[in-house]
């Protein structure tokens, strides 16, 4: 069990990530596929990225770099989700690249203690071998992260969405209700479910809450102690719509496609909305409301979850895309091999 303590400080500091951490979801992806833990939630996913792997000849790296580094384990190391991951993927990635031999070795050593190391991760201390796993991790989100952009960020979305009515109806200490039945909020304490015993203190430096797409069971935090605090967390997940085609909305407006007023509660349900709320944007009544909410869900397009003593909808990936009706989709990388046999057999410089 993990337990964070709080003070009022700490209630007042708390926030959640305004997009996902592209570095976050590189680790945690990894760990879905190392597992079959949760691949109903991934099963279209699962299968894609494998086949984006092959296509690029990226396996043998996948395996004999990223994995060992990243194990689904009881720890991987910090360096590899540095805070400046939330401003982006390039950031993120810069960080890593920056990050003091000093630390690389240490949390290097935990990683041998507890899950055990690769003989050559030593020399990621080394300015040219880290680039190359940097590359190696760019290429990886490139290919099976970033094809799910679109359906990753409408899920954040919607948590940030439920996240803002709880503050709204509980104050600052409603950001740390309903988090998911693997967190439970007994102020001052945040329990988690967690692989072994320990407790955070947060001294006042408040809490960042990263929602995760591919993050399955428990929720993950950062070792050290001393860094930042953060607590990257599940969501709940139920199963993916079918796909849009690539030629869906093309040509014709929400109108012509939804009907006027079912178009109108769809663009009112893109900030979240409760049904009341969708009622008086489209100038209906409560009931008819309802019935257009209904049929939106029955698409695919919209999802709803109980809410204190209301029903809050917000958008589907597949309803987000709707809206922009962009009709594309992200093209595969292309064709690449990262040299991985240079990493085997590697001691300290």
């Amino acid at each position: 069990m993990l337990r964070i303590h709080f003070t009022d400080a700490d209630l007042a500091r708390t926030r959640v990530a305004s997009a996902p951490d592209p570095l976050w979801e590189i680790c945690a992806s990894l760990h879905r596929l190392q597992s079959r833990q949760g691949r109903w939630a991934h099963a279209d996913w699962h299968r894609t990225a494998r086949t984006r792997v092959e296509a690029i000849r990226f396996g043998r790296t996948l395996r004999t770099l990223l994995i060992p580094l990243l194990p689904r384990a009881a720890y991987f190391p910090d360096f590899l989700t540095p805070p400046e991951g939330t401003e982006g993927l390039e950031a993120g990635l810069e960080a890593v690249l920056s990050t003091p031999p000093s630390r690389v070795l240490r949390e290097l050593k935990i990683l041998a203690r507890t899950s055990g190391a690769p003989a050559w991760a030593p020399r990621l201390a080394e300015p040219d071998a880290r680039r190359e796993l940097v590359r190696a991790m760019r290429i990886y989100h490139e290919t099976v992260v970033s094809p799910y952009a679109d359906h990753i960020k409408a899920r954040i979305e919607a948590e940030r969405h439920a996240r803002a009515r709880s503050v709204a109806d509980l104050g600052a200490q409603g950001l740390l209700h309903g988090l998911g039945s693997s967190l439970r909020w007994e102020r001052p304490v945040l329990h988690a479910a967690y692989p072994r015993d320990r407790a955070l203190h947060l001294n006042n430096r408040g809490l960042l809450l990263v929602p995760s797409y591919f993050c399955w069971g428990n929720p993950v935090s950062l070792a050290d102690p001393t860094l930042r605090p953060v607590l990257f967390y599940p969501l709940h997940h139920e199963p993916r719509p079918a796909e849009l085609p690539d030629d869906f909305g093309a040509g014709a407006s929400l109108g012509a496609l939804l009907g006027r007023t079912r178009a109108g509660v769809l663009r009112a349900v893109a900030l979240g909305a409760t049904t009341a709320e969708l009622a008086r944007a489209v100038g209906v009544s409560a009931p008819s409301a309802s019935q257009h909410a209904t049929a939106l869900r029955d698409a695919g397009l919209i999802v709803s979850h109980r809410y204190a003593r209301s029903v809050l909808h917000t958008l589907t990936p597949l309803g987000a895309a709707l809206l922009r009706a962009n009709g594309g989709r992200t093209p595969l990388t292309r064709p690449f091999r990262l040299d991985s046999r240079r990493w085997h057999g590697c001691t300290a410089g």
